[in-house]
């Protein structure tokens, strides 16, 4: 992921901020708040034991929004592009895989602005959805003070969130899997793995910097081990392997590998072979950014044989997904207006979601995944910058709802 932040434009971001805080001092907007945003308590009980559940049809559809990555005063185009995906494709859970916001929340408040930006198309909709990290999530915590435990807190606060505390003991925030039983509730017909791919890689390792490698994050091996010996639990729990999707937010060397049908190759000549060897559709503008370390994970999925893709975000401009052996490997283009897109005066062409049907009568259940783009709804895909600020929320409803909480 090409580190192209400075395209947020911060001079207009203080431009904005004096201007809003020269009014009054803003606080959380619109409808649907949880009041535990001016507590900081969470109700992470009210998750517990919860999962979803197909259709009586038989069908479930899930939606996968990626690097929303924006601060308080978010791009509207953002939120228009969430609402009109929503409202069109209807999905019954919605997947924020990531990057979700970003540094230029300087104060807590802020920093639960931003959250509320993102989380408030769902929560007016009444749809469940939770949310994975990015490497740019904690950007805002040297100023904020909130981290990751803080704001998956948050995020748990919410009505119609399904995130948990995540697994004790190995690394990451929010590591969990998500079951989705039949439509008639006595089986486990599919499963969600959201995993944590953490931020960047360490500094040195026995003495040896990254430089000249990539520095992102990976997944670790006490991850890949959980979710290798939590899938055979649910295969037992069950008496079947549970199809499933992982989400995490940095690629995995294999989505290169595929690209290129090559691990040495680099060339044209490489991905034509590769087009059809694992039937890719999408773009790729930029080069993957995985960690410098290759976790294992694939290989574990491979030996495991339930996984039926991996999606991910980071690279912002890439919406490519191919067959790698049997497991769909593919990309979300990012859905924020606020951070970097294609170069030019086609900056946000690309902006979108991921859209995956599913349907239990099928044998992979997963029946198909496709990109929607904010150019499909008419959004307004000008290079430009167009944050709005947090809508002020009346003093006294904030009391009345601290009160009933």
């Amino acid at each position: 992921m090409v580190n192209h932040d400075s395209q947020k434009g911060l001079d207009r971001r203080k431009f904005i901020k004096i201007g809003g805080m020269s009014t009054l001092a803003l606080t959380l907007g619109s409808a649907g708040i949880p009041s535990d945003l001016f507590t900081g308590i969470a109700h992470a009980e009210a998750h517990e034991g919860s999962f979803l559940q197909f259709n009586p049809d038989g069908k479930f559809k899930i939606v996968q929004f990626n690097d929303t990555q924006d601060d308080e005063y978010i791009d509207r185009r953002t939120v228009q592009l969430m609402e009109k995906v929503l409202d069109t494709e209807k999905p019954d859970f919605v997947v924020l895989n990531g990057d979700n916001i970003t540094g230029g929340c300087d104060t807590p408040l802020a920093m639960k602005q931003a959250i509320n930006n993102i989380a408030q198309p769902m929560e007016q909709r009444g749809i469940r959805w939770a949310i994975t990290f990015g490497n740019h999530d904690e950007d805002s915590t040297p100023n904020s003070g909130l981290d990751e435990e803080d704001m998956l807190k948050i995020y748990m606060s919410y009505k119609h969130n399904m995130n948990k505390p995540g697994i004790k003991g190995i690394t990451g925030n929010g590591n969990m899997n998500m079951l989705i039983k039949n439509s008639k509730g006595t089986d486990g017909a599919f499963n969600l793995w959201l995993l944590d791919s953490g931020r960047y890689a360490p500094q040195t390792i026995a003495g040896q910097d990254f430089a000249g490698y990539p520095t992102w994050d990976w997944l670790r091996f006490d991850q890949v081990s959980w979710y290798y010996e939590a899938s055979k639990k649910l295969e037992k729990q069950w008496g079947h392997k549970v199809p499933s999707l992982v989400f995490i937010h940095i690629p995995l060397w294999e989505h290169r590998f595929m690209w290129f049908g090559s691990i040495d190759g680099r060339t044209d000549a490489h991905h034509a072979k590769a087009l059809k060897k694992h039937n890719i559709v999408g773009e790729r503008n930029e080069d993957e950014c995985p960690g410098p370390i290759n976790s294992g994970m694939f290989s574990a999925m491979l030996e495991r044989g339930d996984v039926k893709g991996v999606f991910c975000g980071h690279d912002h401009v890439n919406t490519y997904m191919g067959n790698y052996y049997g497991i769909l490997l593919g990309y979300s283009g990012s859905a924020g207006f606020g951070t970097y897109g294609l170069s030019g005066a086609e900056r946000n062409r690309l902006r979108g979601a991921r859209v995956f049907n599913l349907d239990e009568n099928t044998k992979d259940v997963l029946v198909e995944t496709h990109m929607v783009f904010a150019k499909d709804f008419g959004i307004d895909l000008t290079a430009n910058d167009q944050s709005i600020p947090p809508a002020p929320i009346d003093e006294n409803k904030k009391k009345d709802k601290a009160e009933k909480s």
